[in-house]
């Protein structure tokens, strides 16, 4: 019973972590007098004393996290937690279902980018600011911002960062304790996004638009303060900028850590999913826009190659900007594009899917096993950037993949059931699963999520919240075994 109240205590102190981030929401409503502050002002109250409640009456609970709790911890941290969040959402438009709020702030949290809103230029601006704070929030993660914070009150952090994304941070050079590592992480994070904010300001966005569409960027978490995305500016500077600053976030933040640490490029050139993803990337870019121009899509390679870039990183990357509906597009691109959402971004970076490093060990893994084929008697050990992977990690990794696609195969089977066609229901699912936001057809770039039935919509949400933890951290909790002490 003790390791329920330690839950309880930790998941109070993130509940008023999110009642405090609500108050800048509070004083930019305030300040823009923009219709939302007295919802901004309800959901602040009730979030951080519902919060500072659970954390008073657990105070006296263990300050040490087993495994066990911490992938429970982390599966309630995701999923209620954005309950409290949907509070401004709710008292500002009382017409929204409680299950399309969810569904937003889960797509914020989890940085997929999926909405349900339309009209967003004409949302007040703090409940822009709050859906953009969400993704960049969730883009480092919930749990890595909470083992920053918890070792102040004597409540260690380990097993959480460990449950969330096992083996995703390089731990060779970056500092030894465990909130060190989780503040060096920030630190990345916070200056990279000062940076692409200035840069986007300097292309031609207003302040508001800079800060905002910086926060989607930094968290690939995809979401605009305008229906037509980034299409609504047709600026090339713009596009350059956050094809530039969504390809950083895609790679590992440790990795930025310590080429910001020893002022050097070195990092990027070791580090052997950066060159994988850049590779599989910038390649496809190419490949998309010469069957573009092909098809006869743009009138020239150079146009094709403008539109295929930005759109294709931007789905590759699991952000979801975009500038083109795609959805008209030869159907080879957009899937190309759908596919490499599956594996192209790094460990340790704020997207989502099976990750790059896990590509790479199955293609290293089936390549080994076809020269044990050949030579059956050999010792053969596998080996990344000069060191040996041992058995458990390849088994972890495949066990990873196989969970991965029997879960796209339900959930997708699920959304055929409740009469999506097929290209819908598979694209709405990769889309959601892999946190890259638009889909085809129905949930495609010119339209969004509120088609959906309610059904449909809690399906994807929980695509959405199994892609973010990583499957593990919430399929665990369905294994007997779990609960048995």
């Amino acid at each position: 019973m003790n390791v329920y109240f330690t839950i309880l205590h930790i998941f109070g102190v993130v509940i008023m972590g999110f009642g405090g981030l609500m108050t800048t929401c509070l004083v930019t409503s305030k300040l823009a007098d923009d219709g939302a502050t007295t919802a901004f002002l309800q959901g602040t109250l009730i979030t951080f004393l519902s919060g500072a409640l659970l954390f008073v009456l657990t105070r006296r609970s263990p300050k040490k996290v087993s495994r066990k709790a911490g992938f429970l911890l982390v599966t309630i941290c995701w999923s209620l937690a954005s309950v409290f969040c949907t509070l401004p959402l709710l008292l500002q438009f009382p017409g929204l279902s409680f299950y399309d709020a969810y569904f937003e702030v889960i797509s914020g949290l989890t940085t997929t980018g999926a909405t349900v809103f339309s009209g967003l230029d004409h949302l007040p601006m703090s409940i822009n600011l709050w859906r953009h704070e969400l993704t960049w929030f969730g883009g480092i993660g919930i749990i890595v911002f909470a083992v920053a914070i918890l070792p102040i009150l004597g409540i260690g952090g380990m097993q959480l960062l460990k449950s969330e994304s096992p083996g995703s941070v390089k731990e060779s050079e970056l500092p030894p304790r465990i909130a060190q590592t989780a503040k060096a992480l920030w630190l990345a994070y916070v200056l990279i996004t000062l940076v692409c904010i200035i840069s986007l300001h300097v292309a031609g966005m207003n302040w508001l638009d800079a800060v905002c569409h910086a926060f989607a960027a930094m968290s690939l978490g995809g979401f605009s303060t305008h229906d037509a995305s980034i299409g609504y500016f047709n600026s090339l500077p713009i596009e350059i900028v956050l094809t530039v600053f969504q390809l950083l976030a895609a790679m590992n933040f440790a990795t930025h850590f310590l080429a910001l640490h020893k002022r050097s490029f070195k990092p990027y050139v070791k580090d052997m999913e950066v060159r994988g993803m850049l590779i599989a990337v910038l390649g496809s870019c190419v490949l998309a826009a010469f069957v573009l121009w092909y098809y006869g899509t743009y009138p020239d390679f150079f146009t094709a190659l403008r539109h295929a870039t930005f759109n294709l990183v931007t789905i590759a990357t699991t952000s979801g900007f975009m500038t083109q509906d795609f959805n008209l597009w030869p159907i080879f691109v957009p899937m190309w594009m759908l596919f490499l959402s599956c594996i192209s971004v790094s460990s340790g970076s704020t997207g989502g899917g099976i990750r790059m490093i896990r590509t790479i060990i199955l293609m290293k893994q089936a390549r080994l096993e076809m020269f044990k084929f050949i030579h059956p008697y050999a010792i053969k050990p596998m080996k990344i950037c000069g060191q040996v992977v041992g058995n458990d990690v390849a088994n972890s990794v495949m066990g990873f993949i196989f969970l991965y696609f029997i879960c796209v195969v339900i959930l997708v089977f699920t959304l055929l059931l409740s009469g999506l066609d097929f290209i819908t229901a598979f694209s709405a699912i990769i889309a959601c699963f892999n946190n890259a936001g638009p889909g085809l057809n129905q949930v495609g770039p010119a339209s969004n999520y509120a088609v959906l039935t309610d059904f449909q919509t809690n399906v994807c949400t929980f695509a959405m919240l199994l892609g973010r933890v990583q499957i593990f951290s919430i399929v665990i909790l369905f294994m007997p075994e779990f609960w048995r002490k």
